[in-house]
């Protein structure tokens, strides 16, 4: 996808933040979330069924070195989040992966994976998940489902793909093409409470693009300044409380061509403001 070149390449000319490379993923760390036989199939292209009739993607090897890639970014998002309070992956919020398969142009589970490998080392944390992307992270719930120090949030249109879902902490289902006044009433009602009750101590904040009025997948009606107060609303909500933030891209497919990338830059430049008010200095992303 030719959004995460030309996003990089913004944010780099922009000077937005401070641009990181992660390296690859570590093995150990895939298979805390997924299977050998799933990683192997990946790594060769011998996709199993599930996942040639699920992923929507052909097998190449820029595609496997890709999702290593950015499965990467996000656990050293996390690690910097950690540190610095807010730090971003230019990739990531591939929510429709399971242990087994891939779904949805989703390879590995970005997510799961950091959140896996952090719990590793510091089995007590607490994390949360909040997922505004259009769709349902169905891989994502299904992953923490019966973990009591993973709470999964996710507003998203009720009748659109994952045709299956799978139940979170908290869906908050909305109308096929909701709006501005729909969505922010049903964000700002619900997602205050749950960070107040559940305490994490580190957010993964998974911030679709595709709610965009002109996406083809996303079947929501939010503008560009809608979406830049959905960052800043949801970004300073966290940091606010004093909670790590790792920033990830989710998914975008916008019909106006580099739009998409331009969407995701603007929730990298929306975050690297909020740190620089934070700490007097740039983002890691």
């Amino acid at each position: 996808m030719s959004k995460f070149a030309e996003s990089a390449d913004a944010i780099r000319e922009r000077q937005i933040g401070r641009v990181i490379d992660p390296g690859v993923i570590e093995t150990d760390d895939l298979l805390r979330v997924h299977t050998l036989a799933y990683v192997s199939s990946i790594r060769t292209g011998h996709y199993n069924d599930a996942t040639k009739l699920r992923l929507g993607l052909p097998w190449s090897e820029r595609l496997s070195q890709r999702s290593h890639r950015a499965t990467a970014g996000t656990l050293c998002a996390a690690r910097a989040a950690m540190e610095d309070g807010i730090a971003c992956n230019l990739a990531g919020g591939t929510h429709h992966a399971f242990a087994d398969r891939g779904e949805g142009f989703c390879v590995f589970n970005d997510v799961a994976v950091a959140i896996r490998a952090l719990q590793a080392s510091e089995p007590w944390y607490r994390f949360m998940v909040i997922d505004l992307d259009a769709h349902q992270g169905n891989g994502t719930h299904f992953i923490f489902r019966g973990d009591p120090n993973v709470f999964t949030y996710s507003v998203h249109v009720g009748k659109n793909y994952p045709s299956k879902k799978e139940p979170g902490t908290i869906d908050v289902e909305l109308s096929r093409w909701a709006g501005s006044d729909e969505y922010f009433a049903r964000l700002e009602s619900t997602l205050p409470g749950a960070i107040e009750s559940f305490e994490p101590d580190l957010v993964f904040y998974i911030a679709g693009v595709d709610v965009h009025e002109d996406d083809r997948f996303g079947q929501m009606k939010l503008t560009t300044t809608d979406m830049e107060r959905r960052e800043r609303w949801t970004i300073d909500l966290c940091r606010d409380a004093r909670i790590p933030t790792t920033v990830v891209y989710g998914g975008g497919y916008n019909k106006t061509p580099g739009m998409t990338a331009e969407l995701h830059v603007q929730t990298v430049r929306v975050a690297s403001e909020r740190f620089e008010r934070d700490r007097g200095g740039p983002v890691s992303a």
